[in-house]
């Protein structure tokens, strides 16, 4: 599908696809080492395979290089512009000095990690009519690496598989019709050679049984399952709907990266909200709606759920639990002055293999066991009031019901709004610390129905106005270090400027990576807090920023970009937004 001249790979469009390189030589293909499942769960440290490096989702590298003493003298070594398609929330992936890099609508790229320069570029066709039936579509959070493949979702429903060396084509799978109103927002993970993705269902799409959990092979693109978040009515769970048909079980989408645990072999998926919001609306009373607000733990060979656990039942804000599910083997010692909810029944100080972190926008940590689901402890972050109670036995959550909008006109407040407390910017947990690093927003909202009777086009049909709560004193954003064994708060970083939209990196030289909404990017240290380095770019770090090395240099990647988010809690804050870029940093050469 390729031409070559003078050693460069020339454009060619074959089925409305556009495919293009350059230095596509025969001498690339030669040397590139497959990645294999190994490779997967235990990466080179100069690499970053998977969309949080790991497949237990940490956002850790151990490389050391720039530390803690020489973070002021880094400097930017490349930088390259993006595509401005769409929101630039990027995961460039590095594998053996070469970078693959996913832009808004859906190109990807091989370039020379080391300056920046072009290998290989692919370009999918965007249907002209996509934006009548998406706006998140073109946004791509991440891609993956198998084999000798890169695989790619697209904004319109497809799987793409692209050979890593030159780019080609290898084979497209439709997983979706995009006039559902359904569209991806991140891309898949790999586990054991099957392809696991899921996507996002706008609150309006009229497909019954609403989104779902896809696995694919790798090797042909053949679908192997699709496990749908609505349980069916002739299901397990599915007697929570309060009665609603199937048609009636809808949206529910599955629209970030999941994780993996080679040993107990489950992979671990987090899962959305109802439509519409208010339980008024849908006609199923108080009914908890499985599976939506949940963790799934789902065997990769049948798509079966091992075990699930729902963390926010009668959801009726729009407070999505689908974001990074961090998977830790800790000491479980939850500290009683700072942790609420403790299961009576665990050992203190005893050794658990557990799934942990902020899954959802309340703010919440939740604790787990990963391989039965069992309630550990959780505990809050930021301010929140739709939760008032959790069972410490069970984990199940009492929902506060005068946070529940019931009439239109008649507003109720809940905290957080639906930009979260957390939000789909992913923390980070370093094994230096035994800590997990958070950013969150501190919101709420005044919520009401937005109509007396709901129809699909009403949407989610919720009328809103937001604000900062008193307890923040002005700040809107906040990064809390929180160790994993004890959930005890280590250090806490408050701020003005929002900072849910800017993803997190943690690394061997002890230093935690992350920007805010004002165009902030700092290094902070990981045992304090101290900032010890700091830039304002362009734009707002809105990618999830990486580091890896290259014949034993390390770098730092961040992806730049606008449409990340709203500044108008803070509309005094200098919001200016330039073009998409990705920027690399590193400590100067020696030579």
């Amino acid at each position: 599908m390729f031409t070559q001249a003078d050693g460069v790979c020339l454009p060619l469009a074959v089925g409305g696809i556009l495919l293009m390189g350059a230095a596509c030589t025969p001498d690339q293909a030669d040397h590139f080492t497959p990645v294999t499942d190994a490779t997967l769960q235990n990466p080179a440290p100069e690499d970053w395979l998977s969309w949080r490096r790991t497949l237990d989702s940490w956002g850790y590298s151990p490389l050391d290089q720039i530390d803690r003493d020489n973070i002021g003298q880094i400097v930017e070594v490349w930088s390259r512009p993006m595509s401005d398609a769409g929101p630039n929330q990027a995961t460039p992936l590095v594998y053996d000095g070469i970078m693959y890099l996913v832009n808004p609508g859906d190109i990807v790229q091989a370039l020379d990690a080391t300056n920046g320069e072009l290998i290989w570029e692919f370009r999918w066709d965007i249907p002209e009519d996509l934006a009548d039936y998406t706006d998140w579509g073109l946004r791509q959070r991440n891609i993956a690496i198998y084999g000798d493949k890169i695989f790619h979702t697209t904004a319109a429903g497809y799987l793409l598989a692209l050979d890593a060396r030159t780019g080609e084509l290898v084979w497209s799978t439709r997983t979706f019709d995009y006039t559902d109103y359904m569209d991806h927002t991140a891309g898949p993970i790999v586990a054991r050679g099957i392809v696991v993705s899921g996507e996002h269902c706008r609150p309006f799409s009229p497909l019954p049984g609403g989104c779902s959990v896809r696995a694919h092979d790798a090797e042909t693109g053949e679908e192997l399952w699709r496990r749908y978040v609505p349980a069916r009515p002739d299901e397990p769970g599915g007697d929570t709907w309060g009665g609603l048909p199937l048609e009636r079980r809808t949206h529910s989408s599955t629209w970030m990266p999941g994780s993996y645990d080679p040993e107990l072999d489950l992979i671990y998926w987090g899962t959305a909200v109802p439509s519409p919001s208010p339980e008024v609306l849908r006609g199923s009373g108080d009914a908890d709606l499985l599976y939506t607000n949940s963790t799934l733990a789902l065997d990769p060979d049948t798509g079966e759920i091992v075990w699930y656990f729902q963390h926010l039942p009668r959801d009726n804000w729009d407070l999505d639990h689908p974001f990074e599910r961090l998977l830790v083997d800790v000491v479980v010692a939850p500290d009683p002055e700072e942790v609420r909810w403790i299961n009576p029944n665990i050992t203190p100080g005893e050794e658990r293999r557990v799934v942990t972190g902020i899954p959802g926008k309340t703010g919440i940590v939740w604790t787990l066991d990963r391989e039965t689901g069992e309630f550990l402890w959780a505990r809050e972050t930021v301010f929140q009031n739709v939760i008032s109670e959790i069972d410490p036995r069970t984990g199940r959550p009492t929902i506060n019901e005068e946070a529940i909008p019931t009439e239109v006109g008649d507003p109720v407040l809940a905290c957080p709004n639906t930009s979260g407390g957390k939000l789909w910017a992913a923390g980070a947990y370093s094994p230096l610390t035994d800590v997990m690093y958070m950013p969150l927003d501190n919101t709420c909202f005044d919520i009401a129905p937005a109509v007396e009777e709901w129809a699909v086009e009403d949407g989610y049909a919720i009328r809103t106005s937001s604000f900062i709560p008193e307890s923040a004193d002005g700040n809107l954003g906040t990064i809390v270090a929180i160790s994993a064994s004890t959930g005890r708060t280590v250090w806490q970083y408050d701020q003005r400027a929002s900072v849910n939209r800017s993803p997190m990196l943690a690394t061997g030289g002890h230093l935690l990576f992350g920007g805010d909404q004002n165009r902030r990017f700092r290094a902070f240290d990981q045992e304090t807090g101290e900032i010890l380095w700091e830039i304002v770019h362009e734009s707002p770090a809105s990618g999830f920023p990486i580091t890896y090395a290259v014949n034993g240099r390390q770098y730092l990647a961040v992806v730049i970009g606008g449409g990340t988010g709203s500044m108008m809690l803070t509309p005094e804050l200098d919001d200016a937004s330039g073009n998409n870029a990705i920027l690399v940093y590193a400590l100067p050469d020696s030579d």
